[in-house]
């Protein structure tokens, strides 16, 4: 069954399978999004390497190499239940595999000893770690609490009683994102 908008425009819905109203690009769209990912992800690992603290680059690794597995996963999955032949999904996973490790090693040679005469005014591997930070903080406010809160990726109130958060949610998010910035006042290296 086809229904056409109301507006009058030609776009054209589907209302038998929700996966057919998806776009034909959402696959390119979905490895483009995770790949950014990765590439976030490289750049942590990048930055944290060209540090001298073991500490720090042995965390970053366990938390990227946690959660690399179930994403390539997820991905394989996505691009399988929507058609995509074998060889071209072992394409997608190879740009997606390939995306953190040459991102760590760009911006390790970027933060290098050398380089980091020429970058000495500026904190570069703090700068290249917030960097890092902020795409993950980006995805969790941009399309993960959305579909928490039960607006999904469609940015309109669903008319089925999903208001999106509550007040103590907001209260609680806004709670959490401020815990760190109280426990880092007066502390200092």
């Amino acid at each position: 069954m086809l229904l056409v908008d109301q507006i009058g425009s030609s776009h054209v819905h589907s209302t038998d399978d929700p996966e057919t109203a998806r776009p034909s690009n959402s696959k390119i769209t979905t490895t483009l999004g995770l790949v950014v990912h990765a590439a976030a992800d490289g750049v942590a690992l990048g930055a944290a390497a060209s540090t001298s603290q073991t500490s720090v680059q042995l965390i970053v690794f366990v938390a990227i190499m946690l959660h690399k597995a179930p994403a390539a996963f997820g991905l394989v999955s996505f691009l399988m239940h929507a058609g995509l032949e074998r060889n071209r999904i072992r394409k997608h996973l190879l740009v997606f595999a390939l995306a953190a490790p040459v991102m760590s090693m760009v911006t390790y040679l970027g933060l290098s000893k050398s380089s980091k005469e020429a970058l000495s005014e500026v904190n570069a591997t703090g700068v290249a770690m917030l960097f890092s930070a902020g795409t993950f903080l980006y995805v969790a406010t941009v399309h993960v609490l959305p579909e928490v809160g039960g607006m999904g990726h469609s940015h309109k109130p669903d008319p089925a009683g999903g208001r999106g958060l509550s007040r103590l949610e907001v209260a609680a998010l806004v709670l959490g994102c401020l815990i760190p910035l109280a426990l880092s006042v007066g502390h200092q290296h």
